[in-house]
């Protein structure tokens, strides 16, 4: 990619303060090992399409039991690779999983998309991951899919976050968003791709960019930028099980910290974000363990 523009090198700057909030370049340089250790794992000399496969399972099981939806992994696997078929009327937690399932899926697609149009990226994950929510017999207007919220249209979703921003604040800060990832991803050796993907995980969650899905996206999209930055290039790392590990009351009230605007809320989440990919390696190191051994489950 080309070298930062100047008003890209001005974003980096402010980004590269972030590191220096208290624990934050530690937790990222612990993430950074982590993953360069999954990168040398024996297993991944020829099988890393099997692992990052089996890392999408664990992913968007995980990602759903965020959003109240827990399944046994076996049950996803079989879904995600046609060995169940799915039931034509879904409750709520299937349409959760459903929705999980479609948007860690579709994280592998936006891997080369995500660094240079973000925007994009991010609508292909929201038409996946709410295609399985449908219209709903209530809605009126444009179809909702793949674009943000506009005029009226509210999200209920991540209450604890406190109301979430009008239509025209979004717009703002999606658009603000965008540059970030791209300069992130113009210089790589700027900003921990840590510090990146987690803040973007954040921002998503807090703007809570469309009427319902947030959570299954914000996800989705740390995942691929964790890939695309570099950071896990093999795709194997399951980052939302490492959220899932720290706790759901944790992973909300460090959202929640964020979204204060605070520097020790923005602190605290990028620190827990980076213990949760730590987390999510050594998920992503009992894969590669299950594979060599021939025992996956």
């Amino acid at each position: 990619m080309p070298d930062p523009s100047p008003q890209q090198s001005a974003l980096l700057d402010q980004l590269a303060t972030l590191v220096d909030l208290p624990d934050v370049r530690a937790k990222a340089e612990a993430a950074r090992e982590a993953c360069t250790r999954l990168r040398f794992h024996e297993a991944l000399r020829r099988r890393i399409p099997e692992a990052s496969a089996e890392s999408r399972v664990r992913g968007a099981q995980a990602s759903a039991a965020l959003d109240g939806a827990d399944f046994p992994v076996a049950v996803v696997r079989e879904l995600m690779s046609g060995a169940r078929p799915w039931p034509e009327d879904l409750d709520p937690g299937l349409t959760t999983l459903k929705g999980a399932v479609a948007a860690t899926a579709e994280s592998e697609r936006i891997v080369t998309l995500v660094r240079t149009a973000p925007l994009q990226a991010l609508a292909r994950l929201h038409v996946a991951a709410a295609s399985p929510l449908g219209r709903g017999p209530a809605m009126e207007g444009p179809d909702p899919l793949g674009r943000p919220r506009i005029g009226d249209e509210d999200c209920t979703e991540f209450v604890d976050l406190g109301p979430a921003p009008s239509a025209d604040v979004v717009a703002a800060r999606l658009a603000h968003l965008s540059e970030l990832i791209v300069a992130a991803s113009s210089a790589t050796n700027r900003v921990p791709a840590l510090v990146v993907a987690a803040l973007v995980h954040a921002e998503i969650a807090s703007i809570r960019p469309f009427v319902h899905g947030n959570g299954l996206v914000a996800r989705a999209m740390e995942r691929a930028l964790v890939q695309a930055l570099g950071l896990d290039p093999t795709g194997v790392a399951v980052p939302e099980a490492g959220h899932v590990a720290n706790g759901g009351p944790a992973y909300l009230g460090a959202l929640t910290a964020y979204g204060q605007g605070t520097a020790a809320g923005v602190g605290l989440w990028l620190g827990q974000a980076g213990d949760a990919l730590v987390a999510g390696v050594a998920e992503g190191e009992r894969i590669c363990d299950a594979i060599r051994a021939g025992r996956l489950s």
